[in-house]
């Protein structure tokens, strides 16, 4: 994967463009929610937090670590959240989709699924992986609802796996989605999305 490279991503629902620096004035309103950040690794909900949240996704681009976007709804135009391709390990074949949050406003309408599809497709399609990892807090449970309704497959729990807000060390649960189950998922829970090419 070229970090250097801007990639863009198009479906009818969603954008996806690499994250700038300006992007925080644009995504501060959807951050805004405290409860949003309730399980994640670092917090964004205040203006200072944002700025170091923007600072270390683009940090970890700079260092081939962290390939960071913004997520355009494109129903409203509006800067609806963020989201990260990371371990990429190109000798393997795989890599995470994770660092992922969208504004409360924007949840439940599909946009997130949206997402999903326009980084699988780029993952499975263009970058010839054979495997894509997501994972979780163990405590979010909506998190897990969701990758599981979009087909990943849980695979476990890697016990005191993450430094975490408030010093304490998370459990994360595993998911994954291979090739294979790729070429059906593409096709049933997101057909809606991959009629369209970006």
């Amino acid at each position: 994967m070229d970090f250097t490279r801007d990639i863009v991503l198009e479906n009818d629902r969603a954008l996806l463009r690499p994250l700038a620096a300006t992007d925080v004035d644009l995504l501060e309103p959807a951050a805004a929610d405290p409860d949003l950040w309730l399980y994640t690794l670092t917090r964004a909900d205040n203006r200072a937090s944002l700025e170091a949240y923007v600072a270390a996704a683009l940090q970890g681009r700079a260092q081939a670590r962290r390939y960071p976007f913004v997520i355009i709804d494109k129903q409203t135009g509006w800067a609806a959240g963020s989201t990260s391709y990371y371990s990429v390990v190109p000798e393997e074949q795989r890599l995470s989709i994770g660092y992922t949050w969208i504004g409360t406003d924007f949840q439940r309408t599909g946009l997130n699924r949206a997402a999903k599809h326009l980084l699988l497709r780029y993952a499975f399609d263009e970058l010839g992986c054979e495997r894509v990892e997501l994972e979780t807090d163990a405590r979010n449970q909506k998190s897990q609802n969701a990758m599981r309704q979009m087909g990943a497959t849980e695979e476990g729990r890697l016990r005191s796996h993450r430094p975490t807000q408030g010093g304490i060390r998370r459990d994360s649960i595993i998911f994954s989605i291979i090739r294979p189950e790729w070429q059906q998922l593409r096709h049933t829970i997101f057909g809606a999305f991959d009629t369209a090419r970006g």
